[in-house]
């Protein structure tokens, strides 16, 4: 007799990277324990601040070994050879459906041919495949001793990283391309449910202001002095610049008196700008990218880096443009988008990038995400049929779905 003729409640599981902070990958963590507020966490570690303890509905995770391991708290990266080891003694036996949220080793829990593992997957280990060596150059590891250890290590990694995906049954990307990167390393084919926005934190504001806008953390991939030096080749255009990091110094070297650097500022002062500046800039190869999407919550139309996930985020062309796109991450190719942002035959309705921003709501995530968890919940259960069961017969039953 097939399972699914005994059908009950499945017990859920729910794998995280690790919890020390309250950042993109956690609002989806967020979200996901808001479908399934019953389901158990499990994580590598975990040391969220008690402030942010709320998001996960004041669960804590079961944690593994790494937990207890000196200086974890502060240095738990440090551990990163240890953490497939770690993630497979995590045991998820008890549980039906098993969810992860993984960009390095979360999907490498171990499950049995009864339990359903969907996979929601961040990216691909970035620093253990494409982007090695940018990783290594920007870590002062291109050469040496420490180089070739590190090399040998991600070596070890994607072994494992592949080997692990075996064990996924459906992986989730976070955009399309993301699933091509899914594609490429895994060679498994990836559903695309983009991450939730809390679109409804942004008010719409039609009236705009004459100055133009970035916010970021101050990181090299995230390019902010490449936009601070384009507008200071264009003294006319104010711009404004909330964010601070290794790169700060770097962006307030190349600044001209029209660029405004606030360093860090709360969410109450990045929402007011938002929705007072006329476009939102951004120069980030993103696998999916939230600020553009919170920007155009605002009605703000956003200046993008045509590549990675702001493709799906921005409208770039057409009718239902909401930005404009540059090709290459550049000073000449960001100051020629301003000018064909600006040269635009009219302006760019706040209302409609509203309304591309509301597509990428939370709700919209939990219902696209739920529904795909329930089909492979339900396409596992009637694949459960006995061996001596003839075609017809699983087709009769099929039919009555």
């Amino acid at each position: 007799m097939r399972r699914a003729e005994h059908l009950h409640t499945p017990r859920v599981a729910v794998v995280h990277e690790w919890l020390t902070t309250a950042a993109g990958g956690e609002r989806v963590l967020e979200q996901i324990l808001r479908i399934w507020p019953e389901a158990d966490l499990f994580a590598v570690v975990d040391f969220l601040p008690d402030k942010d303890r709320p998001m996960l509905q004041g669960k804590r995770a079961q944690t593994t070994f790494i937990q207890r391991l000196p200086w974890a708290a502060k240095r738990y990266r440090n551990y990163l050879p240890l953490m497939p080891i770690a993630i497979e003694q995590l045991d998820m036996s008890a549980y039906d459906i098993v969810i992860s949220s993984s960009h390095a080793v979360a999907k490498g829990v171990i499950t049995g041919p009864d339990q359903v593992h969907v996979s929601y997957v961040h990216s691909p280990i970035r620093y253990a495949w494409d982007l090695q060596h940018q990783y290594l150059a920007e870590a002062g590891m291109a050469r040496g001793l420490k180089s070739g250890l590190a090399r040998l290590i991600l070596h070890y990694m994607r072994m494992w990283d592949l080997r692990s995906a075996n064990g996924v049954d459906v992986f989730v990307a976070n955009s399309a391309f993301i699933a091509r990167r899914i594609r490429k390393v895994y060679r498994r084919d990836a559903q695309v449910v983009h991450p939730p926005v809390n679109v409804a934190r942004f008010g719409l504001r039609a009236d705009k202001e004459d100055f133009y806008l970035t916010a970021s953390r101050m990181v090299p991939y995230k390019k902010m002095p490449l936009i601070v030096e384009a507008f200071s080749r264009m003294p006319e255009r104010r711009l404004v610049v909330i964010g601070d990091g290794p790169e700060f110094e770097r962006a307030r070297a190349v600044a001209g008196p029209n660029v405004e650097l606030l360093g860090y500022r709360g969410d109450a002062e990045l929402v007011d700008r938002m929705q007072r500046a006329r476009a939102f800039v951004f120069a980030a190869e993103e696998d999916f990218g939230i600020t553009p999407v919170e920007a155009q919550a605002c009605g703000t139309p956003v200046i993008a880096f045509g590549k990675g996930g702001s493709c799906e985020t921005v409208v770039g062309d057409g009718p239902s443009r909401t930005g404009v796109f540059f090709h290459e991450q550049a000073v000449e190719a960001l100051v020629d988008a301003v000018a064909r942002f600006e040269a635009l035959p009219e302006p760019i309705p706040a209302e409609r990038c509203r309304a591309h921003a509301e597509g990428f709501s939370e709700s919209r995530f939990r219902d696209a995400f739920r529904q795909l968890v329930f089909e492979a919940w339900a396409g596992a259960e009637w694949r459960s049929v006995p061996m001596e069961s003839s075609p017809s017969q699983v087709n009769s039953k099929e039919s009555k779905v």
